[in-house]
């Protein structure tokens, strides 16, 4: 078909996130909540619904929502209540899911996903609630037999609705990464989707350009990464317009997307919402959250990207890329602004953290937590540098290695042991300037005629005379000064 075909719809999509949070225990038992377990464990009478237990609700998982709801603008409502919400399912245990139906803990709110470029756009959560994860089954573990592991069933989780405001894929591969890094700043999930702890249903239909009316949308499950959400959204958009333009109608459904060659196949007819038979949790009270607790955990929130972000552009005048890449990864901010603590010069913190020291830390494959070098360290190499004491690559070459094994030293001691501090003393580099010009009088003229590269020349002459402790920037001023005489 046509490509001007396809540029007369537009792309409309919403995204469910589902995140498993890092509670220790699950949603509403006392179970272990932990990843890699043998098979059926984590299990308790509870988690498998058995007559006669209770369940009790997880305080964790309301706190790090109330974290959630505070980073994204949400309106935290109060009191919760909990609701069932059954179908049957081969990994569900108990024969329904408790969840929330019409009373989410948070609504509201948005997230700001920015391009390359530096502009933003707005995308609109339509709300967030607690819920707990099914187990799983497994079809690949045996010839015969669908296999099931319950350790995941009872998992909490805050599913985050979005609005369906985006527009292109790219904007959807924005707001996944975006959720993703703002619940790894808070600590409320790890974010991994290789492992299942952060998962996404993208929600997609298409409608001509211009058109009131949203189209009939697709559910597409079964991605485990962001790019696989991306590829997913531009094949069911060319998916549904060949449809369409074939004269066919989009029948509301739920798909599952096959990575290996990037199609969705149909998975179901999608449920609505009385399919699900949604009632009150009879074995759970509502929870009243009070403004003190809000408070609280508020008081205990790390910095936030976004915040750190606009600090980086505003006040700092880092770059767009500098900017992005100091705030892509919770632990590398947080080391930036303990190291930025210690000195002002914003820029060469932020050039030795991504280049010097991330490359040391990349040959020894060490993460950022695990760096050698103390932040403090890494501002006296800062200070010292801007002293004129020593080079910047002098310091990249000797000082930073050798500070990598004595955790208490600064810059200035090892450059002192080195015998690296240069001399910026005028009246002893002027002497050693005087004596290499009249020792090359031939150059000296060659240079007054046109030949400036002759201060190359001089310069690595002078270095070598003063053992290479002259101050380059003093040598070069003087240098040049003699021979402009």
């Amino acid at each position: 078909m046509e490509q001007s075909v396809y540029d007369q719809y537009e792309l409309v999509v919403g995204l469910e996130v589902h995140m498993q949070l890092k509670t220790a225990s699950k949603a509403y038992a006392s179970d272990a909540n932990l990843f890699g377990a043998l098979p059926n464990t984590l299990v308790s009478p509870i988690t498998l619904g058995h007559p006669g237990t209770l369940p009790k609700v997880n305080t964790q998982s309301v706190d790090f929502a109330i974290k959630l709801a505070l980073a994204s603008d949400m309106q935290i409502n109060t009191p919760v209540f909990f609701a069932r919400k059954n179908y049957f399912y081969a990994d569900l245990p108990k024969g329904y899911q408790i969840t929330q139906d019409k009373t989410p803990i948070c609504t509201g709110g948005e997230i700001i996903i920015r391009e390359d470029d530096g502009s933003e756009k707005r995308i609109g959560i339509t709300r967030a609630h607690l819920e707990e994860d099914a187990g799983k089954s497994m079809h690949d573990q045996d010839p015969f037999d669908t296999l099931v592991d319950l350790n995941r069933a009872g998992v909490p989780l805050i599913e985050v609705v979005s609005e369906p405001d985006m527009r292109t894929s790219r904007e959807a591969y924005l707001y996944l990464t975006e959720v993703r890094k703002l619940v790894r700043y808070l600590d409320i999930c790890d974010g991994n989707m290789e492992e299942g702890s952060l998962r996404c249903d993208a929600n997609i239909s298409v409608r001509k350009k211009g058109a009131p009316e949203f189209g009939t949308r697709c559910e597409v499950k079964n991605m485990n990464s962001i790019r696989n959400v991306q590829r997913a959204i531009e094949h069911e958009m060319t998916r549904q317009i060949d449809i369409i333009e074939a004269g066919g109608t989009i029948n509301q459904e739920t798909r599952s997307f096959n990575a290996a060659d990037g199609t969705t196949s149909l998975l179901r007819s999608k449920e609505d919402a009385q399919d699900y038979r949604y009632f009150p949790e009879p074995d759970l009270p509502p929870v009243v959250i009070t403004e003190d607790h809000i408070q609280r955990i508020h008081s205990s929130m790390p910095p936030l990207p976004k915040e750190l972000l606009h600090k980086y552009l505003k006040e700092f005048n880092l770059s767009e890329y500098d900017a992005n890449v100091l705030t892509s990864e919770k632990e590398t901010a947080l080391y930036y602004e303990r190291i930025i603590s210690k000195t002002k010069n914003y820029k060469a913190a932020c050039n030795w953290l991504m280049g010097p020291v991330k490359g040391y830390l990349k040959e020894q494959a060490l993460e950022i937590e695990q760096s050698p070098f103390t932040p403090e360290q890494l501002a006296s190499i800062i200070n010292l540098v801007d002293a004129g004491k020593v080079s910047s690559s002098t310091a990249a070459e000797k000082i930073l290695p050798a500070l990598a094994n004595h955790s208490s030293k600064m810059a200035e001691d090892v450059a002192a042991e080195l015998n690296l501090i240069q001399d910026a003393d005028e009246d002893s580099i002027k002497q050693i300037a005087q004596e290499i010009l009249a020792a090359w009088p031939d150059k000296v003229a060659a240079y007054k005629a046109g030949n400036k590269g002759m201060l190359g020349l001089f310069m690595g002459e002078l270095m070598k005379k003063s053992g290479g402790k002259a101050n380059p920037k003093t040598a070069s001023g003087l240098i040049q000064q003699l021979l402009d005489q």
